[in-house]
């Protein structure tokens, strides 16, 4: 099973490349048009803005998955290992309660999105923003696995010390700033 999640995994982060990559390519040839031909292509902007949504919101997911985010290692590096447990439950429920709402708020939200189309493709602004669903539920369900592995006693000391910070080596630290 864990072979199966780090290659969908995988899979988010080629697609993360390939959107990052049309977003920049279709903003240069934008841009040298402009400049070169006194023209540009309008839905490239369009496009890229949309790349642009889908690579933050799939973004989050793949760094939440891997301790990405931003949290208050200084302060739980003081803690032993009890504190650590109860620090990483507490931002588990939080980020369950958090990510559930948003995945409701993108669900009241998608019929109106749904309706509206896009101004120069015509696409459908409910395939833009149901990235919301993605990130909602992809959030919820890391954070419910880690928070069922706390409680269960299953967590190892290696998760509670990247939850911490301190299992970073230089090369992961210069990748964070």
């Amino acid at each position: 099973m864990q072979k199966a999640i780090d290659r969908f995994y995988k899979v988010l982060e080629f697609l993360l490349i390939i959107l990052l990559s049309g977003m920049a390519v279709m903003v240069f040839v934008n841009v040298v048009m402009r400049y070169a031909m006194n023209s540009g292509l309008t839905v490239s902007d369009e496009l890229a803005r949309y790349f642009f949504v889908w690579v933050t919101f799939i973004g989050a997911v793949v760094s939440f998955r891997e301790h990405g985010h931003m949290g208050v290692e200084t302060l739980v590096a003081l803690f032993g290992r009890k504190g650590r447990v109860i620090c990483m439950a507490v931002s588990n429920v939080v980020i369950i309660g958090v990510s559930a709402i948003f995945f409701w708020g993108t669900w009241k939200q998608f019929p109106i999105n749904w309706s509206m189309s896009a101004p120069v493709t015509g696409l459908s602004m409910g395939f833009v923003y149901g990235i919301g669903f993605f990130t909602g539920a992809g959030c919820v369900i890391i954070a419910l696995e880690r928070l069922i592995r706390l409680l269960t006693g299953r967590v190892t000391e290696e998760e509670l010390a990247a939850f911490a910070g301190e299992n970073m080596s230089l090369e992961h630290l210069a990748e964070r700033s």
